[in-house]
């Protein structure tokens, strides 16, 4: 798959919810999105990306796990102007889907990260860690506690910061690629 020409064929966290997001959808979208609040070092931290990150996000405007975490996405590209997302409609795009597929199903969301000139760099999605430590307190019981996560706590920065890490080190992979750094001089 071209994912270079096919992330061109992408749209934006707005375009994607008004196109496939009922009313319903777009009022827990622009909760969640209001409820995020980013650091001032995660702020720094964005500003200071150099180098040109496409993202490829295959979402669900209905799915639960895609308004708790495409929000952040949208709040990342409106610090760092070097981060290009680009939203795809999992059942629209069914070939995308699969091809972006985690654990053997078209989970969302999915994100493929690609450098300036197209090449992939990274793949996340579904959850995030700190999701995920939520989730297993739950299933294993509190006998079996991970410890890392409390039931009180709030999910939201954790995850937030989780994807901060992500977008983080694909920056950095961008940036002290010796490929890259021949390019730009650097």
């Amino acid at each position: 798959m071209n994912f270079g020409a096919r992330c061109g064929q992408g749209l934006s966290y707005s375009a994607f919810l008004d196109k496939f997001g009922s009313d319903d959808h777009k009022r827990k979208w622009r909760a969640m999105h209001d409820q995020i609040r980013l650091t001032d070092a995660q702020v720094e931290l964005l500003k200071g990306f150099t180098r040109e990150m496409k993202v490829i996000v295959v979402a669900g405007t209905w799915c639960g796990d895609c308004v708790n975490q495409c929000p952040i996405f949208a709040h990342f590209e409106a610090v760092a102007p070097t981060i290009k997302v680009r939203y795809f409609d999992r059942d629209a795009s069914p070939d995308l889907a699969a091809e972006l597929s985690i654990c053997g199903a078209a989970r969302v969301p999915s994100l493929l990260f690609l450098s300036e000139d197209d090449f992939p760099c990274g793949r996340a999605g579904d959850r995030t860690l700190s999701k995920y430590r939520q989730m297993a307190q739950g299933v294993t019981g509190a006998a079996c506690s991970t410890g890392l996560v409390s039931k009180h706590d709030d999910l939201t920065p954790k995850v937030v910061q989780d994807w901060l890490d992500e977008f983080e080190r694909i920056q950095w992979m961008l940036r002290t690629s010796s490929r890259l750094r021949q390019k730009h001089g650097d």
